[in-house]
């Protein structure tokens, strides 16, 4: 999963919304964990970001987070392969409001940072901006920060992808 997702990130393939082929020359935040999933042959995929989110949750697999540290207790669980959800990254109205997934990847050997891998419209990696599919910093937000879309998101938690050994 790991080894696709990097494969992925080297290609130069930009956001692109409603992707979910690399063959469109890009994909979206969902479309990259659904393509990346269903290739590793997980099968029952839900193709958005909410979705996904309710797949993980009804599995049992989902660790919620609300602390706005990056070292908080309930960070302790984040293993690498496992999805990461955000609401408030666009105006939708869905119910649960999750608007973004991420894939992650673990801690820099060089950093010791946190990153993260999929498919952004403005995220950073390295104090620099990068959009498309790539490997990102993961940072806990803090409240009321403003990312680059305008909008505040917030990480709402993590879980393992169902079917998946731990």
């Amino acid at each position: 999963m790991v080894e696709l997702s990097l494969d992925l990130a080297s290609r130069n393939l930009s956001y692109k919304y409603g992707s979910a082929d690399p063959a469109n020359g890009g994909l979206d935040c969902s479309g990259f964990v659904y393509y990346v999933l269903r290739e590793n042959g997980v099968a029952d995929v839900p193709r958005d970001s909410s979705g996904q989110y309710v797949w993980v949750r009804k599995a049992g697999n989902f660790v919620p987070v609300i602390s706005h540290k990056d070292d908080s207790f309930e960070m302790e669980q984040l293993k690498p392969g496992d999805l990461m959800f955000w609401t408030g990254t666009y105006d939708i109205d869905r119910d649960p409001p999750i608007t973004h997934a991420m894939i992650y990847l673990g801690r820099e050997k060089s950093t010791g940072k946190r990153i993260m891998v999929g498919a952004s419209d403005g995220r950073v990696y390295r104090d620099q901006s990068r959009f498309g599919v790539s490997v990102f910093d993961f940072k806990v937000s803090k409240p009321g920060r403003t990312g680059t879309s305008g909008r505040t998101p917030d990480f709402v938690g993590y879980g393992r992808v169902p079917g998946l050994a731990p």
